[in-house]
Formats: C-alpha cells, sequence, structure tokens
C-alpha cells in the first residue's frame, strides 16, 4: 500500500485553493507527475528538505515532501510568473 495515499496528498496540496477556485491538483496523475519531477530533480543533485532523507529512495522523499507541504505545486501560469521574477 502507497502511503501517503493519493487523495491525501491531494488533499494536502490543494489545502490553500478557496472555494470555487481551480484546485492545484485534480486527479492522480498530476500528483504522479509533480512527484517524477521532484525525484528527477533530487537524483539531479538538488538537496531535500528532509533532514532523514539520507538513504531513502528519492521517489519517496518526494512523495514525503509534496505531504509535509515542503515542496508546492505550481500551476503553468504560477511557474511562468516565478521564472519571470527572477
Amino acid at each position: 500500500m502507497i502511503h501517503p495515499s493519493y487523495v491525501e496528498l491531494m488533499k494536502v496540496v490543494n489545502h490553500d485553493v478557496a472555494i470555487g477556485e481551480e484546485p492545484v491538483v485534480n486527479s492522480r496523475y498530476s500528483i504522479v507527475i509533480a512527484a517524477a519531477k521532484r525525484a528527477r530533480q533530487i537524483i539531479g543533485g538538488v538537496e531535500s528538505s528532509l533532514p532523514e532523507s539520507s538513504g531513502k529512495k528519492p521517489l519517496s522523499v518526494a512523495v514525503e515532501e509534496l505531504y509535509r507541504g515542503d515542496v508546492k505545486i505550481l500551476s503553468e501560469e504560477d511557474e511562468t510568473k516565478e521564472q519571470n521574477n527572477k
């Protein structure tokens, strides 16, 4: 069994969304893609925010970071805005 479940991850990621707004994540596919992208970043050498991440697989670390809220999933619009501000 996967822990946390897709449903739990989606609730955590979408907790800041106001009623009537489009959720950041609205499918399991989106969660899987976000976790995979973060895992690739970790494999590429980006430091994890988890102190106990050494020895864990990158995907496990990525899922835990998403669940804790240490990593945020940005919409394409938000990502473009953030890149323009750099």
